[in-house]
């Protein structure tokens, strides 16, 4: 071939080249000037504080990627945070699923209830949505959709925080009453609780089902004072244990009661300290325990005017990572995000170790266990090693 019909061919393959990359640039999603998050939490009903903490985390992260001046491939992004009520029921969680994918989010931090979570999933994966949520029951991550995360331990790990702990309890022997609230979440911890309980050959008196809005306990009270209960595990929420230890005074009975996450809240604190020692084990550990924690809950209590309630430094973190997994990608595109967030190596400013592995579950999660003590939540203990 001569030089001249060279060049010509050269100038043709270089002109199929450019040509290919500009119809493969065209047809990946352009990055937008406005990124939407989706928040989706229960924000009325016995557990808004702790759907509300979530948002308040989530919109402060993004108020603060915003004013840094975010940038994707050298082109500045702003973060928009659209919030949505869950109700703590899946039936709504399914209906907010499709109404957050209708408003154009990219990525969703919800459900905080597993049964809402389990729920909304499909209908997050159909549309290949990746869903980072602070539900800890292990069957999330299991439904075989690429699309789940969770930003904290899962109830593998919690039950054997619980059950272990409950069965070291000093003053043995004890007569265990184990109480679960019916839900996916609660009726699966209880049961991986009650195992440990009975591996370790402890007197297990009651076992014990109720739902997950009563605080109406007459005949539960009456079993644990037939039985001569003197320690309840159980993983009934803050407003319900409250109610239910002042029942138990009410009936002459003084007890230890160890709960799960879902008691380690401000509302907790109000409980009667004459019930007995009140425990919580948590995969939702304290911002004061983070190295970035003193910087987040100053900031935060500026903002909010109030302390956090729950999980609203995991979900500021969730915010940053998914920024930094959408700058790995350089996209917007659902499968690329999914990809991005099992890589990336993000920023994330309060817990420093958000990392997600093939599964979707946490690599570094781990589970506290706290005391009420004078007025507050007081860390006894802290392991990934249950």
């Amino acid at each position: 071939m001569n030089l001249r019909l060279r060049r010509l061919a050269g100038g043709a393959l270089l002109g199929l080249s450019l040509g290919a990359s500009a119809l493969l640039s065209a047809c990946q999603p352009a990055v937008p000037s406005t990124i939407k998050i989706g928040v989706a939490q229960p924000l009325t009903g016995p557990l808004k504080a702790l759907g509300q903490d979530m948002v308040e985390g989530a919109r402060m992260a993004a108020d603060d990627l915003n004013k840094e001046g975010f940038k994707v491939d050298g082109k500045v992004v702003q973060f928009e945070i659209i919030q949505a009520d869950d109700q703590s029921d899946p039936a709504t969680g399914k209906k907010v699923a499709q109404q957050l994918i209708d408003q154009g989010v990219v990525a969703v931090i919800g459900d905080l209830n597993s049964g809402v979570s389990m729920a909304a999933a499909p209908v997050y994966a159909a549309k290949m949505m990746p869903q980072l949520a602070i539900s800890t029951q292990p069957e999330y991550t299991q439904m075989g959709l690429p699309t789940t995360f969770r930003l904290v331990a899962n109830d593998a790990l919690q039950s054997k925080a619980m059950g272990l702990f409950a069965a070291q309890l000093p003053g043995g022997p004890h007569a265990y009453a184990v109480v679960d609230d019916s839900t996916p979440y609660g009726k699966g911890l209880a049961q991986s609780a009650l195992a440990q309980l009975k591996a370790r050959q402890r007197d297990v008196v009651l076992q014990f089902s109720t739902d997950a809005k009563t605080t109406e306990f007459g005949e539960l009270v009456a079993q644990l004072k037939a039985k001569k209960a003197d320690v309840l595990v159980s993983t009934l929420a803050d407003f319900q244990v409250v109610a239910l230890a002042d029942q138990l005074i009410a009936a002459g009975m003084k007890m230890s009661i160890v709960g799960g996450d879902t008691i380690k809240t401000e509302g907790t604190l109000k409980i009667n300290p004459a019930v007995g020692h009140v425990y919580a084990t948590s995969p939702i550990v304290g911002a004061d325990e983070f190295l970035g924690g003193k910087a987040f809950l100053k900031r935060y209590r500026e903002k909010t005017h109030h302390d956090p309630i729950y999980g609203g430094h995991y979900a500021y973190d969730a915010v940053y990572v998914l920024a930094a997994a959408i700058r790995q990608a350089r996209s917007v595109d659902g499968a690329k995000l999914v990809a991005a967030l099992k890589t990336v190596d993000p920023l994330a400013p309060v817990t420093s170790s958000m990392r997600f592995a093939d599964n979707g579950e946490q690599r570094y999660g781990v589970v506290s266990v706290y005391e009420v003590n004078n007025g507050g939540w007081f860390l006894l203990t802290r392991s990934d090693n249950w």
